[in-house]
This record gives C-alpha cells, structure tokens and sequence, in this order.
C-alpha cells in the first residue's frame, strides 16, 4: 500500500475560488515560500491547519487534513485540546517525525507511515524539557471556565523535548513522514526541522469534537473560523487570523459528550 490518500483533492483555482466566495483573505504564495511562513508560523506558536493535496481514508490524520503544531511548547498540548479541539485537556497527541530521523528519537524507530504503532522516546532524547514551563495548566487557568470537564489539569509529564506529544510513561503513537507518501507534509517537516533541530510536529485531525475531519475548502475556512486556529494553509493560499472579517467568526455550540 503506497499511502491512505484516496478521498478528494480540490485544485488551486478551486480553492480561491471558493475562498473567496466565503470572504477569506489570503495570499497565494509559491511552494517554497508557503512552506517557509508556515515554518514561522509553527515556530512563533502558532496552531496552523494544513490542508493539501487527496483527503486520508482512515482514523487519522495523515499530513493532509491535519491541525499541526510546534511539539516543543510545554503548553501546547492543553492549548490544542481547550481552544481549538474542544476536549478535556489531558488527551494525548501523536508526532509526525521524519522517517529517517525516527530511529535517533524512538524506540523502536520502525516506519509507521499509518500512525497505527506505539513507541517510546529513546532514552538518551528524555531529560531535555524545554526551559519554559507555562502556568497555563495550573488549576483555575480561566480558559478552563468554559468546560467543565478541562478542569482535570494532567499530571506533570517526563521530561522530554518534545512534551506536547509525549505520555507520562515516555510513550507516543508515532506516524513517520517519509518522501515518496507525504509529498508537501515531508517538505514542511524538513524545513520544520532545519529550522529547529526537531524533526517532530504535533499532528492532530483538522476538526473538532462531534464534527467529521474537513474534506472542502469551505470546511477548513469555517473549521479555522470557529476555532483557535491562529494560521491556515490551504493548497498555495496562506490565511492568518487577525487578517480576517471578525464577522466570519463561526460559533459552536457543544453538547457533553
């Protein structure tokens, strides 16, 4: 099997097109550069939503309809969950990691380009966490008034590089993004990692809790819109937040599950 890529793609034309018709602003930007104000965006904190290329068949989200994010960030893992996934804090992450990079960073380091196996941070990776411990998760954080069940705040985890997709027992279910599957998603991951020194990024579905993954450039824009996605790179077109119509916002209403 040569990658789970079997749903829909939308061409560029498409994708303005339909950008416009919602009222986005965007600029379209060539391949090289759209990967490189992605990279900034990733490495300033930003959570960015990906979308390119054919739609993943499956449960996961492969590097194309995925909500990514810089691994580094102690806080990262709460922020996705509360502001933009809509679930209690404490749910996990997987790393997407370069393939050839995944033996240095886990045990064992096997291709898992499904992101179906378990692995564990390889040892001599533990013990490097970031200097930055944010307050966000301490009990009585206001982000946490809106849910009750995010008032949970997770356990401290291990030391690690890489603690937004790392369990308490040193553990993760790593996808590995090799060249010859993830096409665009491999190239962000490389110059993510030139960059940084961190071949790994958070990589969760491109959706909330009770909604499908988004399929449509329609559905990313208003997923991005409704949620605390700060950037969105759809096709060549590259959206940010604060340059949006606040009257687009969309609001969501969530019943418990």
């Amino acid at each position: 099997m040569r990658g789970a890529f079997l749903g829909p793609a939308f061409d560029q034309a498409r994708i303005e097109a339909d950008l416009t018709r919602l009222g986005a602003r965007f600029t379209v930007l060539a391949d090289d550069a759209l990967i490189a104000a992605t990279v900034s965006s990733l490495t300033r904190g930003d959570a960015v939503g990906w979308f390119q290329g054919r739609m993943e068949f499956g449960p996961r989200a492969l590097g194309n309809r995925s909500i990514l994010a810089d691994p580094r960030d102690p806080a990262m893992q709460r922020r996705l969950n509360l502001q933009i996934k809509n679930r209690e804090s404490f749910r996990p992450f997987a790393p997407a990691i370069l393939a050839d990079a995944a033996a240095d960073w886990f045990t064992p380091g096997d291709a898992s380009p499904y992101m179906l196996f378990t692995a564990t941070l390889a040892p001599h990776r533990r013990g490097a966490a970031p200097d930055a411990i944010s307050a966000a998760g301490a009990a009585g954080d206001p982000d946490n008034a809106r849910d009750p069940d995010a008032i949970i705040t997770p356990r401290a985890g291990p030391p690690s590089p890489i603690p937004a997709v790392i369990h308490l027992d040193h553990s993760a279910r790593l996808q590995t993004v090799h060249p010859g599957i993830h096409g665009r998603f491999h190239s962000l991951l490389s110059a993510f990692a030139a960059e940084t020194g961190c071949p790994v990024l958070v990589n969760t579905s491109f959706n909330v809790r009770g909604e499908p993954v988004v399929c449509t450039p329609e559905d990313a824009f208003r997923c991005f819109m409704g949620t605390g996605i700060d950037t969105l790179a759809i096709g060549n077109c590259l959206l940010t937040k604060t340059d949006q119509d606040p009257a687009l916002a969309v609001t969501r209403q969530f019943a418990p599950d």
